[in-house]
Protein backbone atom coordinates (compact mmCIF):
# COMPACT_ATOMS: atom_id res chain seq x y z
CA UNK A 1 0.00 0.00 0.00
CA UNK A 2 1.05 3.87 -0.66
CA UNK A 3 2.46 4.99 2.53
CA UNK A 4 -0.12 8.08 3.61
CA UNK A 5 2.35 8.87 6.68
CA UNK A 6 3.88 12.35 6.48
CA UNK A 7 7.38 12.99 7.33
CA UNK A 8 6.58 16.45 9.25
CA UNK A 9 6.58 17.15 12.52
CA UNK A 10 3.78 15.73 13.36
CA UNK A 11 4.97 12.16 12.26
CA UNK A 12 3.72 9.48 14.75
CA UNK A 13 0.51 10.81 15.52
CA UNK A 14 -2.89 8.83 14.45
CA UNK A 15 -5.74 10.51 13.56
CA UNK A 16 -9.60 8.84 12.75
CA UNK A 17 -11.63 11.29 10.80
CA UNK A 18 -15.32 10.40 10.48
CA UNK A 19 -16.11 12.14 7.04
CA UNK A 20 -17.84 15.20 6.94
CA UNK A 21 -17.64 18.48 5.17
CA UNK A 22 -15.65 21.78 5.59
CA UNK A 23 -14.02 22.86 8.55
CA UNK A 24 -13.21 19.20 9.81
CA UNK A 25 -11.62 17.71 6.30
CA UNK A 26 -9.65 21.46 6.39
CA UNK A 27 -8.12 20.43 9.85
CA UNK A 28 -7.34 17.15 9.32
CA UNK A 29 -5.98 18.29 6.21
CA UNK A 30 -3.51 20.28 8.29
CA UNK A 31 -2.65 17.30 10.67
CA UNK A 32 -1.81 15.50 7.42
CA UNK A 33 0.29 17.89 6.10
CA UNK A 34 2.09 18.38 9.43
CA UNK A 35 2.61 14.48 8.87
CA UNK A 36 0.30 13.17 11.03
CA UNK A 37 -1.08 9.84 9.71
CA UNK A 38 -5.22 10.16 8.93
CA UNK A 39 -7.17 7.89 8.27
CA UNK A 40 -10.65 8.86 7.17
CA UNK A 41 -13.91 6.49 7.89
CA UNK A 42 -16.30 7.05 4.66
CA UNK A 43 -19.75 5.72 4.63
CA UNK A 44 -19.73 2.37 2.32
CA UNK A 45 -21.62 2.69 -1.29
CA UNK A 46 -21.46 6.31 -1.68
CA UNK A 47 -19.47 8.66 -3.48
CA UNK A 48 -17.82 11.20 -1.40
CA UNK A 49 -19.73 14.33 -0.40
CA UNK A 50 -18.43 17.16 -2.51
CA UNK A 51 -15.97 15.31 -3.40
CA UNK A 52 -14.72 17.93 -6.18
CA UNK A 53 -14.44 20.27 -3.92
CA UNK A 54 -12.46 18.69 -1.07
CA UNK A 55 -9.85 17.37 -3.22
CA UNK A 56 -7.29 19.26 -2.18
CA UNK A 57 -8.84 18.89 1.43
CA UNK A 58 -8.69 15.33 1.58
CA UNK A 59 -5.11 14.88 0.32
CA UNK A 60 -2.70 12.72 2.92
CA UNK A 61 -5.13 10.62 3.76
CA UNK A 62 -5.98 6.94 4.20
CA UNK A 63 -9.63 5.96 3.86
CA UNK A 64 -11.63 2.87 5.01
CA UNK A 65 -15.37 2.21 4.30
CA UNK A 66 -17.88 1.68 7.73
CA UNK A 67 -20.95 1.42 8.13
CA UNK A 68 -21.66 3.20 11.25
CA UNK A 69 -25.42 2.18 11.47
CA UNK A 70 -24.46 -1.38 12.26
CA UNK A 71 -22.84 -3.35 15.06
CA UNK A 72 -19.95 -4.46 12.75
CA UNK A 73 -18.73 -0.85 11.50
CA UNK A 74 -19.30 0.64 14.93
CA UNK A 75 -16.65 -2.41 16.27
CA UNK A 76 -14.32 -1.32 13.51
CA UNK A 77 -14.84 2.32 14.23
CA UNK A 78 -14.06 1.36 17.88
CA UNK A 79 -10.97 -0.63 16.88
CA UNK A 80 -9.40 2.26 14.61
CA UNK A 81 -10.02 4.83 17.87
CA UNK A 82 -8.55 2.38 20.39
CA UNK A 83 -5.14 2.73 18.67
CA UNK A 84 -5.01 6.36 17.63
CA UNK A 85 -4.23 9.49 19.31
CA UNK A 86 -6.98 11.47 18.03
CA UNK A 87 -10.58 10.93 16.96
CA UNK A 88 -12.22 13.82 15.28
CA UNK A 89 -16.29 14.09 14.18
CA UNK A 90 -18.29 16.54 13.21
CA UNK A 91 -22.24 15.32 13.96
CA UNK A 92 -24.45 17.12 15.65
CA UNK A 93 -24.39 16.80 19.20
CA UNK A 94 -25.78 13.47 20.18
CA UNK A 95 -25.23 11.38 17.20
CA UNK A 96 -22.07 9.90 17.89
CA UNK A 97 -23.38 8.79 21.16
CA UNK A 98 -26.71 7.36 19.87
CA UNK A 99 -24.41 5.46 17.08
CA UNK A 100 -22.48 3.78 19.85
CA UNK A 101 -19.20 5.83 19.30
CA UNK A 102 -19.44 8.59 22.05
CA UNK A 103 -16.46 9.92 23.60
CA UNK A 104 -17.35 7.73 26.73
CA UNK A 105 -17.63 4.88 25.02
CA UNK A 106 -14.41 5.62 22.87
CA UNK A 107 -11.90 6.71 25.84
CA UNK A 108 -13.61 4.19 28.28
CA UNK A 109 -11.44 1.55 25.71
CA UNK A 110 -8.80 4.06 25.19
CA UNK A 111 -8.52 6.67 28.18
CA UNK A 112 -5.64 8.83 26.57
CA UNK A 113 -7.46 9.66 23.01
CA UNK A 114 -8.18 12.88 22.49
CA UNK A 115 -12.02 12.85 20.97
CA UNK A 116 -12.16 16.53 19.09
CA UNK A 117 -15.87 17.47 18.03
CA UNK A 118 -16.62 19.88 15.32
CA UNK A 119 -19.88 21.46 15.02
CA UNK A 120 -21.10 25.33 14.21
CA UNK A 121 -23.19 26.31 17.26
CA UNK A 122 -20.92 23.96 20.00
CA UNK A 123 -22.22 20.74 21.92
CA UNK A 124 -24.43 22.79 24.49
CA UNK A 125 -27.41 25.83 24.35
CA UNK A 126 -30.21 26.63 22.73
CA UNK A 127 -28.75 26.22 19.36
CA UNK A 128 -26.62 23.06 19.71
CA UNK A 129 -29.40 21.15 17.51
CA UNK A 130 -30.06 23.67 15.02
CA UNK A 131 -28.69 22.58 11.58
CA UNK A 132 -26.78 26.55 10.01
CA UNK A 133 -23.58 27.18 7.59
CA UNK A 134 -20.70 29.70 8.03
CA UNK A 135 -22.74 32.61 6.92
CA UNK A 136 -25.31 32.00 10.50
CA UNK A 137 -22.31 31.33 12.65
CA UNK A 138 -20.64 34.72 11.66
CA UNK A 139 -23.48 36.49 11.68
CA UNK A 140 -24.62 36.17 15.12
CA UNK A 141 -21.17 35.99 16.27
CA UNK A 142 -20.96 40.06 15.26
CA UNK A 143 -18.35 39.38 12.87
CA UNK A 144 -20.93 39.44 9.67
CA UNK A 145 -22.23 42.80 10.53
CA UNK A 146 -18.94 44.41 10.18
CA UNK A 147 -17.71 43.53 6.71
CA UNK A 148 -19.36 45.81 4.07
CA UNK A 149 -19.49 48.78 1.95
CA UNK A 150 -20.48 51.81 3.63
CA UNK A 151 -24.76 52.15 3.51
CA UNK A 152 -24.43 48.94 2.29
CA UNK A 153 -25.46 45.32 3.35
CA UNK A 154 -23.18 43.13 5.12
CA UNK A 155 -21.16 41.21 3.39
CA UNK A 156 -20.18 37.25 3.49
CA UNK A 157 -16.34 36.84 3.21
CA UNK A 158 -16.20 33.49 1.87
CA UNK A 159 -16.72 30.70 4.08
CA UNK A 160 -12.99 31.48 5.07
CA UNK A 161 -13.93 33.40 8.63
CA UNK A 162 -16.04 30.53 9.97
CA UNK A 163 -15.46 27.27 8.69
CA UNK A 164 -12.05 27.24 8.18
CA UNK A 165 -10.35 30.12 10.21
CA UNK A 166 -12.76 30.03 13.22
CA UNK A 167 -13.58 26.24 12.92
CA UNK A 168 -10.91 24.19 11.50
CA UNK A 169 -8.10 26.62 12.80
CA UNK A 170 -9.18 25.75 16.18
CA UNK A 171 -9.96 22.41 16.07
CA UNK A 172 -6.66 22.05 15.37
CA UNK A 173 -5.45 24.33 18.05
CA UNK A 174 -7.61 22.31 20.55
CA UNK A 175 -6.38 19.20 19.61
CA UNK A 176 -2.47 20.01 19.49
CA UNK A 177 -3.30 22.09 23.30
CA UNK A 178 -5.26 18.51 24.14
CA UNK A 179 -2.30 16.20 23.07
CA UNK A 180 0.12 18.55 24.95
CA UNK A 181 -1.89 17.96 28.36
CA UNK A 182 -1.72 14.09 27.98
CA UNK A 183 1.82 14.29 28.03
CA UNK A 184 1.63 15.22 32.11
CA UNK A 185 -1.90 13.44 32.58
CA UNK A 186 -1.46 10.66 30.14
CA UNK A 187 -5.43 10.98 29.58
CA UNK A 188 -7.32 12.72 26.76
CA UNK A 189 -10.14 14.60 26.67
CA UNK A 190 -13.04 15.94 24.62
CA UNK A 191 -12.61 18.99 22.68
CA UNK A 192 -15.82 20.96 22.22
CA UNK A 193 -14.98 23.43 18.98
CA UNK A 194 -17.69 25.14 17.92
CA UNK A 195 -17.51 28.06 14.98
CA UNK A 196 -19.49 30.12 16.53
CA UNK A 197 -17.01 30.63 19.34
CA UNK A 198 -13.91 30.55 17.03
CA UNK A 199 -15.39 33.48 15.39
CA UNK A 200 -15.77 35.55 18.27
CA UNK A 201 -12.12 34.30 19.30
CA UNK A 202 -11.43 36.55 16.25
CA UNK A 203 -12.75 39.04 17.05
CA UNK A 204 -10.69 39.96 19.93
CA UNK A 205 -8.85 42.86 18.72
CA UNK A 206 -12.25 44.55 17.13
CA UNK A 207 -13.58 43.93 20.61
CA UNK A 208 -11.11 45.89 22.12
CA UNK A 209 -11.21 48.74 19.84
CA UNK A 210 -14.83 48.71 19.70
CA UNK A 211 -14.86 49.36 23.89
CA UNK A 212 -12.59 52.11 23.96
CA UNK A 213 -13.99 53.98 20.89
CA UNK A 214 -12.32 53.20 17.85
CA UNK A 215 -14.43 51.17 16.22
CA UNK A 216 -17.78 52.04 15.39
CA UNK A 217 -20.60 50.04 13.68
CA UNK A 218 -21.33 51.90 10.59
CA UNK A 219 -19.65 49.62 7.91
CA UNK A 220 -17.18 51.19 5.74
CA UNK A 221 -15.54 53.75 8.15
CA UNK A 222 -13.26 52.31 10.39
CA UNK A 223 -9.55 51.87 10.12
CA UNK A 224 -9.73 48.41 8.93
CA UNK A 225 -12.49 48.02 6.79
CA UNK A 226 -12.08 49.99 3.68
CA UNK A 227 -13.23 53.27 5.78
CA UNK A 228 -9.65 54.43 5.88
CA UNK A 229 -8.05 55.61 2.59
CA UNK A 230 -5.16 54.07 3.06
CA UNK A 231 -6.09 51.06 4.01
CA UNK A 232 -8.68 49.98 0.99
CA UNK A 233 -8.98 48.77 -2.42
CA UNK A 234 -8.86 51.28 -5.69
CA UNK A 235 -10.07 49.97 -9.15
CA UNK A 236 -7.31 50.75 -11.63
CA UNK A 237 -8.14 51.75 -15.47
CA UNK A 238 -8.34 48.22 -16.42
CA UNK A 239 -11.33 47.41 -13.86
CA UNK A 240 -8.85 45.21 -11.79
CA UNK A 241 -8.07 46.97 -8.55
CA UNK A 242 -4.59 47.51 -6.15
CA UNK A 243 -4.57 47.15 -2.44
CA UNK A 244 -3.20 49.71 -0.53
CA UNK A 245 -2.19 48.97 3.25
CA UNK A 246 -0.14 52.20 4.35
CA UNK A 247 -1.03 52.45 7.51
CA UNK A 248 1.97 53.80 9.64
CA UNK A 249 3.29 57.25 8.45
CA UNK A 250 6.25 55.94 6.44
CA UNK A 251 4.63 53.77 4.19
CA UNK A 252 1.64 56.52 4.09
CA UNK A 253 4.48 58.88 2.82
CA UNK A 254 6.00 56.34 0.28
CA UNK A 255 2.61 55.87 -1.24
CA UNK A 256 1.51 59.64 -1.88
CA UNK A 257 5.13 59.91 -3.60
CA UNK A 258 4.50 57.19 -5.85
CA UNK A 259 0.88 58.86 -6.57
CA UNK A 260 2.89 62.15 -7.07
CA UNK A 261 0.59 63.78 -4.46
CA UNK A 262 1.90 66.69 -2.34
CA UNK A 263 1.24 65.93 1.17
CA UNK A 264 0.95 70.06 1.66
CA UNK A 265 -2.18 70.18 -0.57
CA UNK A 266 -3.80 66.99 1.12
CA UNK A 267 -6.06 67.29 4.34
CA UNK A 268 -4.59 65.30 7.05
CA UNK A 269 -4.96 61.84 7.21
CA UNK A 270 -5.03 61.25 10.63
CA UNK A 271 -8.59 62.75 10.86
CA UNK A 272 -11.58 60.46 10.02
CA UNK A 273 -13.32 63.59 8.49
CA UNK A 274 -10.90 63.97 5.53
CA UNK A 275 -11.12 60.54 4.53
CA UNK A 276 -13.61 61.08 1.99
CA UNK A 277 -11.61 63.96 0.30
CA UNK A 278 -8.62 61.49 0.31
CA UNK A 279 -10.20 58.23 -0.80
CA UNK A 280 -11.31 60.27 -3.87
CA UNK A 281 -7.70 61.88 -4.36
CA UNK A 282 -6.35 58.69 -4.32
CA UNK A 283 -9.35 56.90 -6.32
CA UNK A 284 -8.57 59.31 -9.62
CA UNK A 285 -4.74 58.60 -9.33
CA UNK A 286 -5.44 55.11 -9.44
CA UNK A 287 -8.13 55.08 -11.88
CA UNK A 288 -5.44 56.36 -14.67
CA UNK A 289 -3.13 53.39 -15.14
CA UNK A 290 -3.51 49.89 -15.02
CA UNK A 291 -3.28 47.49 -12.29
CA UNK A 292 -0.66 45.41 -13.18
CA UNK A 293 1.15 48.95 -14.22
CA UNK A 294 0.69 50.24 -10.53
CA UNK A 295 2.13 46.88 -9.29
CA UNK A 296 4.86 47.58 -11.48
CA UNK A 297 5.11 51.09 -9.96
CA UNK A 298 5.36 50.36 -6.72
CA UNK A 299 6.82 47.10 -6.60
CA UNK A 300 10.54 48.46 -4.77
CA UNK A 301 8.57 51.08 -2.79
CA UNK A 302 7.38 50.61 0.67
CA UNK A 303 4.39 51.90 0.37
CA UNK A 304 2.53 48.63 0.79
CA UNK A 305 0.39 48.27 -2.39
CA UNK A 306 -0.36 44.80 -4.37
CA UNK A 307 -2.65 44.00 -6.62
CA UNK A 308 -5.51 41.88 -6.09
CA UNK A 309 -4.64 39.14 -7.82
CA UNK A 310 -7.47 36.07 -8.56
CA UNK A 311 -7.20 32.32 -7.45
CA UNK A 312 -5.77 31.35 -10.85
CA UNK A 313 -3.43 33.97 -10.83
CA UNK A 314 -1.87 33.88 -7.29
CA UNK A 315 0.40 30.83 -8.18
CA UNK A 316 1.86 32.85 -10.62
CA UNK A 317 3.26 35.92 -8.67
CA UNK A 318 6.83 35.75 -8.60
CA UNK A 319 6.80 35.56 -4.86
CA UNK A 320 4.45 32.86 -4.35
CA UNK A 321 6.15 30.61 -7.23
CA UNK A 322 9.66 31.29 -5.31
CA UNK A 323 8.17 29.94 -1.85
CA UNK A 324 6.55 27.19 -3.46
CA UNK A 325 3.85 28.57 -1.64
CA UNK A 326 0.68 26.99 -4.72
CA UNK A 327 2.01 23.33 -5.98
CA UNK A 328 0.25 20.40 -7.60
CA UNK A 329 -1.94 19.62 -4.89
CA UNK A 330 -3.15 22.76 -3.57
CA UNK A 331 -1.45 25.57 -1.20
CA UNK A 332 1.58 24.18 0.39
CA UNK A 333 1.75 22.63 3.92
CA UNK A 334 2.01 26.27 6.87
CA UNK A 335 3.63 26.72 8.49
CA UNK A 336 7.25 25.48 7.45
CA UNK A 337 9.97 23.47 9.42
CA UNK A 338 13.50 23.21 8.89
CA UNK A 339 13.59 20.18 10.38
CA UNK A 340 10.52 18.03 9.59
CA UNK A 341 9.60 19.46 6.39
CA UNK A 342 5.95 17.93 4.65
CA UNK A 343 5.15 17.00 1.87
CA UNK A 344 1.52 15.14 2.09
CA UNK A 345 1.20 12.62 -0.46
CA UNK A 346 -2.75 13.04 -2.98
CA UNK A 347 -5.95 12.49 -1.81
CA UNK A 348 -7.21 9.15 -1.68
CA UNK A 349 -10.42 7.53 -2.89
CA UNK A 350 -13.17 6.29 -0.91
CA UNK A 351 -12.36 3.18 0.71
CA UNK A 352 -8.73 2.95 0.37
CA UNK A 353 -7.17 1.15 2.76
CA UNK A 354 -4.57 2.17 4.97
CA UNK A 355 -1.09 0.43 4.81
CA UNK A 356 0.28 -1.56 7.63
CA UNK A 357 1.42 0.65 9.99
CA UNK A 358 4.25 0.00 12.05
CA UNK A 359 3.18 -0.91 16.06
CA UNK A 360 3.19 1.80 18.34
CA UNK A 361 5.91 2.89 20.86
Amino acid sequence: MDDATGTGPLSGMRVVELAAIGPVPHACMMLADLGAEVIRVDRPDSTRAYATWHRILDRGRHSVTLDLKTPHGVAGLLRLAQDADVLVEGFRPGVAERLGIGPDICRARHPGLVYARMTGWGQSGPLAQHPGHDINYIALSGALHAIGEPGGPPVAPLNLLGDFAGGGMLLVCGILAALWERQRSGLGQTVDTAIVDGTASLLAMLLAMTSGGSWHERRGHNLLDGGAPFYTVYACADGRHIAVGALEEQFYTALLQGLGLDPSTLPHRDDPANWPALKAAFAARFSRRTRDDWAAHFENTEACVTPVLSLTEAPAHPHLRARGTYTETGPAPAPRFDRTPAAPPPPPDPGRPPHQAAARP
